[in-house]
Order: C-alpha cells, then sequence, then structure tokens
C-alpha cells in the first residue's frame, strides 16, 4: 500500500531503504481515486521510532493511504526533538472537525499508572469519545488497548508479578477462525509483548459487546474486536523491530533495574546472540487484514456520513 507522507519524514528514507514503496504528495494527487485516511495518535516517548513501525506495517496493500500524525497537546514529549514534532504532528484540536477511515492509538509507558493519574488522560477520553463518531475504524495497541478497553466497556487491567516481556505463542479461540481479521493466520502465530499490566480472559468474555478472538497461554488475550468492527485492541506490540525488545532490555539493565531476559527471543535465549525474528509475517498480515475488511471494504466514500 502506498504511504502518502512529506518526503522529508525519517521514515521515509527509512522505509525507502527497505524497498517499501513510498509515495509523495505529489505524485498522489495525479491518481483519481480517494486515498484511505488514517490518524496515528502517537503516545511513545520515542516518536519517530514508532511512527517508522507502525508506517511500515502499513504499507503492503495496494490503496493509498493518507497519514496524520497526533500527538497530544496536554503533554509534551521530551524525547522527539521539537522541530520533528512542529513539521510532522498535528493536536486533537488541529484535526477534531475531519473524519477518518481508520484511526490508530499507540502504547505508552505509563501502565503502572491509575489510568486517571496519567496526565493527558482527559484528553485521551475526549478522542476516544470522538473516535465513535468521527472514525470508521479505531486500532488500539497495547496500553491504548487497555485504555480503550477500560473507557468504552469498564475492562479493567491487572499488575503483573512482573514484566511480561519476550516473543509468545498465540492461538486462535475456538469457533472464532471465520474471523474477518484472522483470515490467513497460522493455528499459533507469535507475537511480542512488552507490558507490566494485563486483562483478563474471563473479564472480554464477560461481555457481550466484545469478542475475544485469540490469546496466548502465556501472555494472555492478545486480539479483541467490538461485536460492530468499529474498534479493535491489540495486548502486544506487533509492530516491533527485530530489535526493540533488545534495546528495552539493555536500557533497563543500564538502569539498574535488573530486568528478566525475554523470553523466546534472542537466539539460545543469550542476550549476547541476535535476537530472532519470528513474527513479521503475522505483523504483516494483522494490519492489512485491518485495512482491507475493516476499514476499506466497509467505510463510506464520503467520510462525513459517519456522524
Amino acid at each position: 500500500m502506498p504511504i502518502i507522507v512529506e518526503n522529508s519524514l525519517p521514515a521515509c528514507a527509512v522505509l525507502e531503504s527497505e524497498n517499501i514503496f513510498v509515495m509523495t504528495h505529489h505524485r498522489a494527487t495525479t491518481q483519481h481515486i480517494r486515498p484511505l485516511r488514517i490518524a496515528i495518535l502517537n503516545l511513545m516517548p520515542t516518536k519517530i521510532v514508532t511512527e517508522t513501525q507502525i508506517l511500515r506495517c502499513l504499507s503492503n496493500t495496494p490503496i493509498q493511504i493518507e497519514i496524520d500524525l497526533i500527538q497530544t497537546a496536554t503533554h509534551k514529549s521530551t524525547n522527539t526533538p521539537e522541530d520533528h514534532l512542529l513539521k510532522f504532528y498535528q493536536t486533537f484540536d488541529d484535526i477534531k472537525d475531519q473524519y477518518y477511515d481508520g484511526f490508530i492509538i499507540t502504547g505508552a509507558p505509563v501502565e503502572k499508572m491509575d489510568f486517571e493519574e496519567v496526565d493527558y488522560w482527559p484528553e485521551l477520553v475526549e478522542i476516544m469519545e470522538w473516535t465513535k463518531t468521527h472514525v470508521h475504524s479505531t486500532l488500539h495497541i497495547c496500553w491504548g488497548a487497555q485504555a480503550g478497553l477500560y473507557y468504552h466497556y469498564g475492562i479493567q487491567k491487572h499488575l503483573l508479578p512482573k514484566k511480561l516481556a519476550g516473543i509468545y505463542k498465540h492461538h486462535i479461540m475456538p469457533n472464532r477462525t471465520n474471523e474477518s481479521l484472522l483470515r490467513g493466520f497460522d493455528d499459533v502465530f507469535k507475537a511480542p509483548h512488552s507490558r507490566y499490566t494485563t486483562v483478563l480472559s474471563e473479564d472480554i468474555l464477560c461481555n457481550h459487546n466484545l469478542i475475544l478472538l485469540a490469546e496466548s497461554y502465556e501472555a494472555g488475550p492478545y486480539l479483541i474486536a467490538a461485536k460492530n468492527g468499529r474498534q479493535l485492541f491489540v495486548t502486544g506490540h506487533s509492530e516491533y523491530d527485530k530489535e526493540t525488545l533488545a534495546k528495552e532490555y539493555f536500557r533497563d539493565l543500564h538502569k539498574g533495574i535488573h530486568p528478566d531476559i525475554p523470553e523466546n527471543y534472542f537466539d539460545g535465549d543469550d542476550p549476547h546472540n541476535e535476537p530472532r525474528l519470528s513474527w513479521r509475517s503475522h505483523s504483516t498480515l494483522l494490519f492489512t487484514n485491518w485495512l482491507n475488511y475493516y476499514v476499506y471494504q466497509s467505510t463510506p466514500y464520503e467520510l462525513n456520513s459517519l456522524i
């Protein structure tokens, strides 16, 4: 899928070096089709890394996507250059009168805090409420998934005894193999997790507005959908690069946190060895299925008809 972004966005050079097709705005305007409008609310502190990871995941089907990058106004990132934020990011006030085919809410390193203690929680609540009328399908990732499940459906998160970090096997739930999001999935597939909190399968199964699509015996619920398909929740980080968990592990090690070695990740479970990339095909299929079946195939041509 051609990703339509500003030529000077750092992700452009990275993606083009990986032979991923990135389309400039000029070329896009010469094609007489309506691109999908996707906004990414990037809550991660290292925004350039995260935007590149997600854009990579969105790049594998043949439809144009027009991307807007969104940041919170009530919390300023200190790990991303200010000129990058000013050039490429908007705030909710800038886009609240617009409509989107798809919207992505990323994770954030605030899991140990109660939701209401997060300084931008009121702003995030406003955005999540707005997505009900201005977005056709919203994809929530990791903490973003926990926040969405809590706000929309009252699902509580629970603190784990220790950080869950590694690559875990997942399985499709019985009688869910025909769900559109799962088309092409293997019976057992792998995905990364990196978090201190979780939601419980029994809480999802007891909610009549939600469908548990896939889970892990080790990592818990993984893919959750609202029954109307307008909201999807991914509790892991399928967008992660090969080196992401390694960087997190060595960062925490240098901070004196003494983290456990990420499970099923380094060759031989030895952090001196290279990590093994074993989830890329799942990640690509997950994002492609979301874009195709939950966005492109069902979004209205006139987006303002969503309301």
